[in-house]
This record gives C-alpha cells, sequence and structure tokens, in this order.
C-alpha cells in the first residue's frame, strides 16, 4: 500500500470507522485506491504543468513541476481521498 492509500485507510479510521469495519477486505481496497490516487495525481500534474517554455531554465522547470505536483496533489487528494464525513461539521 502507498503512501495514499495508508492516508485515506487513516482518514476513513477517524472519520467512518463503521465504513471502515464493512469493507471485506480493507488492505485490498486501500491498496487500489492509492494507487488510482497516484495515478490521478501524475495525470493532473502533468496537465497543469503543460509543455516546458524553450527558453526555461532548470530553477524555472523544477519550480513550474513542483507547483503542478503539489496542485494535483491537493486537489486529488480532496477528491478521492480527504472525503467529508456526512453529517460532520464543516
Amino acid at each position: 500500500m502507498n503512501r495514499y492509500g495508508a492516508q485515506a485507510m487513516e482518514h476513513w479510521r477517524r472519520t467512518q470507522p463503521d465504513r471502515l469495519r464493512e469493507l471485506e477486505d480493507a488492505e485490498a481496497f486501500f491498496t487500489r485506491l492509492g494507487e488510482d490516487v497516484s495515478q490521478a495525481i501524475e495525470e493532473l500534474a502533468r496537465t497543469l504543468a503543460g509543455p516546458a517554455p524553450t527558453d526555461e531554465g532548470y530553477l524555472q522547470r523544477l519550480q513550474r513541476l513542483q507547483t503542478a505536483r503539489s496542485t494535483a496533489e491537493s486537489h486529488v487528494l480532496r477528491e478521492m481521498v480527504l472525503l467529508e464525513t456526512p453529517g460532520a461539521p464543516e
């Protein structure tokens, strides 16, 4: 299980323990979820980063790619991992 699957499992432990107990194979579920999250982050980061400008230097490229990755990770985690618990205060 990658770090995203582990993060999701821990989030469910805190926010949705009943739902977590209902899973037949939590380890397999969160392993798959972690892989899906990782893939979604990679795809979105590539899209957000866009093509490299021809005059882009190393540090600019590094910053562009890191910003895209961070933005993608934040978005995907909110959408796929850090789900709101029904009835929980916002």
